[in-house]
């Protein structure tokens, strides 16, 4: 199975409720089943729609409104790993830029757009667990039929 961060598969799951991170080359392929969708926002604790968080010091979730949710943020990372040990799981495609998901990139904190280079909390935990992290914009046809094992 691939892990794949839910609001890529069209699922109510993306920050602001809206369902514009659905991935269409994603989509070409879940009639297969291999897929096992995720948020780990949602998994920590957090509703949706909810207030944009961005990584504060490398390590502080905080929302736009000021509210540290670094323990949710974790938790949901921590569901998450755990959805490894009892799913055969090879590796997880991901939100890029997302403060869980993001595979390369992060917003630097401050809230105004600015993208560094990063992991979110939950791509750095299942990354140093040895799943492979791959972001939908990395994605390319021959890229997921590899990973789907498609021939």
């Amino acid at each position: 199975m691939i892990m794949v961060s839910s609001c890529l598969l069209g699922m109510h799951a993306k920050y602001d409720g809206t369902f514009t991170n659905k991935n269409d080359l994603l989509m070409k392929y879940s009639h297969l089943g291999k897929y096992l969708p995720f948020c780990p926002e949602q998994l920590g604790g957090l509703a949706t729609p909810r207030p944009p968080v961005e990584i504060i010091d490398g390590s502080k979730a905080i929302n736009s409104m000021g509210e540290e949710v670094t323990s949710q943020f974790i938790k949901g990372a921590e569901q998450s790993l755990y959805l490894t040990e009892i799913f055969p799981v090879k590796a997880a495609i991901l939100k890029e830029r997302s403060p869980s998901c993001g595979a390369h990139k992060i917003y630097d904190g401050s809230f105004s757009h600015v993208i560094k280079e990063g992991k979110g909390v939950t791509a750095a935990m299942l990354g140093a667990n040895g799943i492979p992290l791959y972001s939908e914009e990395e994605l390319t046809d021959e890229l997921l039929r590899e990973l789907l094992e498609l021939k």
